[in-house]
């Protein structure tokens, strides 16, 4: 696979300042029996079962279009809701006529960052490092989909990847396991598997592991996910900017790009329509923007990256 390296000087770390990048798995063999599906915006349920038999060549698919009565909108749980990424999904989620769960630790915060008068957001207090069964009680049998956007700040605590990008990250599947949902959404980042792609002396992957080795805490994390038997789509964005988006999202496969950067309001994005396009299924995505990067749908972007 050709790496593409996007406009970033890679003698610094990738994190832009007033960024952050504490957001990561290795590749499985075994074929999971996949039930891809999307949400759609209008509140009908569109899902895709697909029946792959190794060696055969035949992929059977059967897709079936669900459509509820009235305006009945989707709610999707957002973990992480008030972090620099995780409150731009919340508002690209509203925008998009989806109704929303946000999951804050700090509910005080919560007031003042995200818009609590929008009859669509129900916000929840939600600690993603105290266990599986309290998450489950906010989650609830309500929710449609979980979106992770959670990381740790930096600190002394050199356990805290751990806990919030490892430990938290497993806590929400397996809260996801006992109310029942089955799509799953992880904001990771490029790099995880940098030990893997021979970038262990790139001065990003270093800079981010000395944080309580944070990539590979991520990296665990997104291991669980897969062999789990969610509905996973993980995202990987380069370094996160705050700044409104520049160029459009080049998508690669997993373990491929080890440079640049991209705007939160796209990766934001990236998680929304993961959503809503069934080719998201079951897939590692990493993404970054470039000016000179073609404009494609998400629909053939997520469609171009294959099941591993």
């Amino acid at each position: 696979m050709k790496r593409v390296g996007i406009g970033m000087h890679i003698a610094t770390p990738l994190i832009p300042k007033n960024s952050t990048l504490f957001h990561f798995p290795l590749p499985i063999t075994k074929t999971v029996p996949s039930i891809p599906f999307s949400i759609n915006r209008t509140g009908s349920i569109s899902m895709s079962t697909s029946s792959k038999m190794e060696g055969s060549g035949i992929t059977e698919e059967i897709r079936e279009s669900t459509e509820s009565g009235g305006n009945v909108k989707k709610k999707i749980f957002v973990a992480g809701a008030t972090g620099n990424t995780g409150k731009r999904i919340v508002e690209q989620l509203l925008a998009e006529g989806f109704a929303v769960k946000a999951g804050v630790r700090d509910l005080e915060k919560a007031k003042t960052s995200l818009s609590k008068e929008n009859p669509s957001l129900e916000i929840v207090k939600a600690d993603v490092t105290e266990g599986s069964a309290k998450l489950a009680e906010v989650i609830g049998n309500d929710s449609e989909a979980v979106v992770c956007a959670t990381g740790f700040r930096p600190g002394w605590d050199l356990f805290a990847p751990w806990k919030v990008d490892n430990f938290g990250t497993v806590n929400l599947v397996d809260a996801c396991s006992k109310v029942g949902v089955n799509r799953f959404i992880l904001i990771s980042s490029i790099l995880v598997n940098g030990a893997a792609m021979g970038q262990i002396l790139n001065p990003a992957y270093i800079f981010l592991n000395v944080f309580g080795l944070t990539l590979i805490a991520k990296l665990q994390a997104e291991q669980y996910i897969r062999k789990s038997g969610i509905n996973y789509t993980i995202i990987r964005p380069g370094g996160l900017r705050n700044d409104p988006p520049t160029g459009n999202v080049a998508m690669e496969p997993e373990d491929t790009l080890y440079e640049g950067t991209i705007s939160r309001d796209q990766v934001a994005e990236v998680a929304v329509e993961s959503l809503v396009h069934p080719e998201s299924s079951y897939k590692v995505v990493e993404i970054v923007s470039r000016v000179d990067a073609p404009k494609h749908s998400y629909k053939d972007l997520f469609g171009s990256i294959e099941q591993r």
